[in-house]
């Protein structure tokens, strides 16, 4: 069984940028986003996976990925995913501690939205703050990709700075 440990936090400036060991784009839509669980179709370069993940215990949940046909996955991003699809790039980096950190700058709906994730071996691990970290959202619904899909960061962002 597979097992995500992650933290998220929203990003500041564009720091990480030049901090970037990578960077991709990603298409993503969603068949399932119930509260126990989410099923996530994915296409990335030439290579595509149906992920699914369990509900969320604190930072913890049960992940497991699969990789499909790409050709299969546009069908269920354009026929059979709840819209709209996710589009992000999102880049890599290597933290001084050792820590790989997931940047996603998101287009379109959640356009202006910047979110890092680092994937931890243990809730209780200790993790470096990258200077480009802010406030972590870890906790809040808001920045999961599956409820930017019915509430897109657009619609909720400005009541943030107000």
């Amino acid at each position: 069984m597979g097992k995500e440990i992650e933290r998220k936090f929203k990003v500041i400036g564009t720091a990480y940028k030049t901090e970037s060991i990578s960077s991709a784009i990603y298409k993503q839509g969603y068949l399932s986003v119930d509260k126990e669980r989410t099923v996530r179709v994915r296409v990335v370069g030439d290579k595509a996976f149906l992920t699914i993940k369990g509900q969320n215990c604190g930072i913890v949940r049960n992940e497991f990925e699969y990789e499909i046909p790409v050709a299969d996955a546009e069908i269920m991003l354009n026929e059979n995913c709840l819209q709209p699809v996710i589009e992000k790039v999102r880049h890599i980096c290597i933290a001084s501690d050792g820590h790989k950190w997931e940047i996603d700058e998101f287009a379109g709906e959640n356009a202006g939205l910047v979110v890092a994730e680092v994937e931890l071996g243990s809730q209780y691990e200790r993790v470096e703050l990258p200077e480009w970290c802010g406030e972590e959202v870890s906790d809040d619904v808001r920045y999961y990709n599956s409820n930017l899909i019915k509430h897109p960061y657009r619609t909720w962002e400005k009541n943030d700075r107000e």
